[in-house]
């Protein structure tokens, strides 16, 4: 893994972290998978593509995922997202279910959520690799230390973020947010064993962008062509 992949911007505020021990690690470990032959998700030309959709300075939201999608083909780097082309796997489709609830947006031809993050919004998944058909395959090798570090760099750093947390697995980030001068908007996960449960009727779209403009920050067009 080439760690010069993380763009320019975003190193400059981790490069502490990327020089903690537990980093050669992970390295060693996705070197030693990808040499048994390990099918990896995404390819890693994409495990930091989120950092180079959306720059630092730019990160106004935060949607935080878990790990990427494990069907082969499906995961692009981006949390919930998936390359034009390929079908929106279900919680996705609960996703475009809920934004055409909220805000009326029919739902797009295609999954891929790039301009999301071309307009500040930062699709994090916790762990940013996964093996074919094995979910939660990298779990506890490195990644979760690494995406706490970017989600408390950016509470540090930032003002007015408006956090959107589906699900345990990103609830359980809350504490890493200081929400003094930031805004964490709870729902269930999307997944259609939990999207009756709070996802569906949450209105995260709409009420991330009133609270956008309540901090002086262009709204989302959260419409996908």
């Amino acid at each position: 893994m080439d760690l010069l992949q993380i763009p320019d911007d975003w190193r400059a505020q981790l490069e502490d972290e990327l020089r903690q021990p537990y980093m050669g690690g992970l390295v060693a470990f996705l070197k030693d998978r990808q040499a048994q032959g390990a099918a990896i998700c995404p390819k890693p030309a994409n495990w930091f593509r989120a950092f180079s959709a959306c720059r630092f300075d730019e990160v106004k939201v935060v949607l935080l995922g878990q790990d990427p999608y494990h069907r082969p083909g499906q995961a692009m780097g981006l949390s919930f997202s998936v390359p034009d082309g390929v079908l929106p796997p279900p919680s996705l489709r609960n996703i475009f279910k809920e934004l055409q609830a909220d805000l009326q947006v029919a739902p797009p031809t295609h999954g891929d959520l790039t301009s999301w993050a071309a307009q500040g919004v930062l699709l994090l998944n916790t762990i940013l690799t996964v093996e074919a058909h094995r979910p939660l395959s990298h779990q506890n090798r490195g990644w979760e230390r690494f995406t706490d570090a970017v989600i408390r760099k950016l509470s540090e750093k930032k003002k007015g973020l408006i956090c959107l947390h589906w699900g345990r697995s990103a609830q359980q980030k809350e504490g890493l947010i200081d929400t003094t001068k930031h805004y964490l908007l709870h729902a269930a996960h999307p997944s259609p064993f939990s999207a009756n449960r709070g996802f569906l009727g949450s209105r995260p779209f709409s009420r991330t962008n009133a609270l956008l403009v309540k901090e002086g920050k262009r709204p989302v067009r959260w419409k996908i062509k």
